[in-house]
């Protein structure tokens, strides 16, 4: 298993916000958080990327705990977040290389991986210009780059097609695809149901922090039984299991 976790909670003023008992995500799969905004996934991404070093139980990525190792994980992982994480006044190439620079990268293995990074998200034409003069799906890919240039072992993408159309939608999750079967196992949270249909070969639903299911998209279709004998959407086993729409 690349993540372990057992007995995790994280409380804002008393609130549990995140309250998981046992979670193991396996090395090599595409792993799927699904739920409504609110429902706990940001919080537990921000766990497990670092960003939150205050809760309760026990976090191992890479077989490594997260509170005393933590340099080691995050020199493995890539963070795609929900926000887009870009300096303005830097180029594309000059974004990705600042990344690439933090994980350590130098003089050619640098230089051929921003390039190498740039040409996977279909951006090496635009190399030298700013972030500003991109459009939005444009900026979400060079948003993938900068968390891909160091070739980590586990990526974190959260909400990674959050205000971007159909198409640019659709390159970003062959991109997924593409890392997955170069190795990389990924973690995508999403409030989007297609989205995690098409790429998540294994998938939990939160809400309210807790997981309340588990299982391949076939697996959670069959918690819930229609009265018409048709098989049930994934969109409908979420609104039996929560008694909420995924998007309010």
């Amino acid at each position: 298993m690349i993540v372990n976790i057992n007995n995790l909670v994280k409380e804002y003023k008393g609130f549990k916000a995140v309250d998981i008992n046992e979670l193991s995500i396996k090395e090599g799969e595409i792993f799927g958080f699904l739920g409504p905004n609110g429902a706990g996934k940001t919080t537990t991404i921000n766990i497990l990327s670092g960003l939150y070093t205050k809760f309760n139980g026990e976090v191992k990525i890479f077989n490594k705990d997260i509170k005393g190792d933590s340099i080691y994980i995050k020199k493995n992982m890539g963070v795609v977040p929900q926000d887009l994480a870009l300096v303005e006044d830097l180029t594309a190439y000059e974004n990705v290389t600042f990344f690439a620079k933090l994980y350590g990268l130098k003089g050619s293995k640098l230089k051929d991986s921003v390039k190498e990074t740039l040409e996977f998200v279909g951006l090496w034409d635009r190399k030298d210009d700013f972030s500003t003069k991109f459009s939005g799906g444009m900026k979400r890919r060079l948003n993938i780059a900068c968390a891909i240039v160091h070739k980590p072992k586990l990526i974190i993408m959260d909400e990674p097609t959050v205000g971007i159309d159909p198409q640019s939608r659709n390159n970003i999750l062959d991109t997924v695809k593409k890392l997955n079967e170069q190795g990389s196992t990924i973690i995508y949270t999403s409030h989007y149901m297609e989205e995690i249909e098409a790429v998540c070969s294994d998938i939990c639903i939160v809400d309210h922090g807790k997981i309340i299911a588990r299982g391949d998209k076939e697996v959670l279709k069959d918690l819930v039984k229609r009265e018409d004998g048709e098989r049930a959407t994934l969109e409908e086993v979420f609104l039996s299991l929560t008694g909420r729409k995924l998007r309010d």
